[in-house]
């Protein structure tokens, strides 16, 4: 499963335990900090507000090339672009700095922070270990603009492929074409597919000649069938394959420069 859908909203699943994760620590945090006579909830969205914004800055960092030409998109945060190692860094500095401070919430903050990494990491790692045996590029059928059947696993053997998940009515997916047309020429060794959600190949051919996109590999799924096989429940959605057809990554969301350039490093290790 890629995405978790809410009504008409889409999270990735990685977002969702990530939640979960914070509301145990929340709970923990509660229990613990009322048998001590403390209240911790605040500190906790603190660290937690704290952790997001220097992920961002160490992303930000690691890919300033990306921002040097645009700085307003360090702020632009649709591109889900965060870095994990330093948004934990963040947290446990942030509850260290507050333990050191005030004495009486050390042991409440400590196992709170300490639950909720512990079940982010189980979780986490239980969910992979899941998918892992189905995280391999579907059969489903689909169909190029030409009306000819072809397969994921037909196109282009042998070479890691990043398929985009869209749709013309999709505001994230327009903002993002630019973005994968500029890797597909900067990137001949990775095969970029273009698989277009329920509409017809008049409607794909129009948007494309709008938008003025010169993009290869656009493929065709009415049925939706590829989505469903993908768990992908929301747009748009990216899928990272190796060169055996593996899965090794996903991107729920809008991609910039610096977002698509960490996920290629899937490919490099």
């Amino acid at each position: 499963m890629q995405t978790v859908s809410i009504g008409p909203l889409g999270f990735s699943f990685a977002h969702v335990l990530l939640v979960l994760s914070f509301v145990v620590a929340l709970l923990v945090g509660a229990l613990y900090g009322r048998r001590h006579g403390v209240s911790i909830g605040g500190t906790l969205v603190d660290a937690l507000l704290v952790s997001l914004v220097t992920a961002r800055i160490g992303f930000v960092i690691l890919y300033f090339e990306h921002f040097r030409d645009a700085p307003l998109d360090i702020i632009d945060i649709r591109d889900g672009g965060f870095s994990i190692y330093a948004g934990v860094f963040g947290a446990v500095a942030f509850g260290a700095w507050r333990m050191f401070r005030r004495i009486s919430i050390r042991k409440p903050l400590g196992v709170a922070m300490l639950s909720g990494l512990m079940t982010w990491g189980v979780l986490s790692l239980t969910v992979n270990l899941i998918e892992v045996q189905a995280r391999e590029i579907p059969d489903s059928g689909l169909s190029t603009l030409d009306g000819q059947s072809i397969t994921l696993v037909d196109l282009q053997p042998g070479k890691p492929k990043v398929v985009n998940i869209w749709a013309s009515w999709c505001p994230p997916c327009i903002r993002e074409m630019p973005v994968l047309e500029k890797a597909q020429e900067r990137y001949p060794d990775i095969t970029f597919v273009f698989v277009n959600q329920g509409e017809q190949v008049e409607t794909i051919n129009s948007f494309l000649g709008q938008q003025d996109l010169s993009i290869r590999n656009v493929l065709s799924d009415v049925s939706g069938s590829f989505a469903s096989a993908t768990g992908s429940q929301a747009l748009p959605t990216t899928l990272f394959y190796d060169a055996e057809g593996r899965q090794v990554d996903v991107h729920m969301g809008e991609l910039s420069n610096a977002s698509l350039a960490q996920k290629l490093e899937v490919f490099e290790r």
